[in-house]
């Protein structure tokens, strides 16, 4: 049996964070994965950032209800769930994602959690678990899965490296230049070729 695990940011939506700096105006807040390879070290900029121009959850909300999936992703996760199981590991939060998710059809989302107060002042994160994309690809292997993933930052390489085979989406030069071990690919069509490229090499 074969299963997908997929990115969400810059793989089926746009990301949050870059969406949230062009809104407030605040070109900080750009940073993402895909600049930063230490999750600990870019959410703790973030949380400062909105501390100092006293934003919160709500004010991420209203821009996130404004975003959608990137063109053409519902349509590819359509088609590919009707060939395979597919999983959506993220480092996002459910605060962030449901809206999102309801565009994309509901598929399975893993990601973590915020914690705000009674005013919606975001005073920390909550991890689901450290390393939670390769923790759930090893799992799923664990449960005799053979797991194709693809995502486009550094916080995706460890899937990528622990699933049976990985794909680069999208990359920046700089991820794509430290892990010349993964196939890249630019559009939806390019990643269900890939896809199927890679199933039919790992078997059943």
């Amino acid at each position: 049996m074969q299963i997908v695990c997929l990115d969400l940011e810059g793989v089926l939506v746009p990301e949050i964070w870059i969406a949230f700096s062009e809104r407030t105006g605040i070109p900080e807040l750009r940073r993402t994965t895909r600049d930063e390879p230490d999750y600990d070290k870019l959410m703790r900029s973030r949380l400062d950032l909105l501390r100092r121009h006293r934003l919160g959850l709500p004010d991420i909300q209203k821009v996130i209800r404004e975003m959608g999936p990137e063109p053409g992703a519902r349509e590819f996760l359509d088609a590919l769930r009707t060939r395979f199981q597919v999983v959506i590991l993220s480092d996002t939060y459910y605060e962030f994602a449901m809206p999102l998710m309801a565009q994309l059809g509901m598929p399975t989302l893993f990601c973590h959690r915020l914690e705000t107060d009674a005013a919606g002042v975001v005073t920390g994160y909550r991890l689901r678990m450290p390393d939670q994309k390769r923790a759930s690809v090893r799992a799923l292997r664990g449960i005799a899965f053979k797991v194709i993933a693809a995502g486009d930052s550094y916080n995706d390489t460890a899937m990528l490296s622990e699933a049976h085979a990985g794909i680069l989406f999208r990359p920046p030069p700089n991820v794509v230049a430290e892990f010349p071990q993964f196939p890249v690919v630019r559009d939806y069509p390019g990643l269900s070729a890939a896809i199927a490229e890679a199933s039919r090499r790992i078997g059943e």
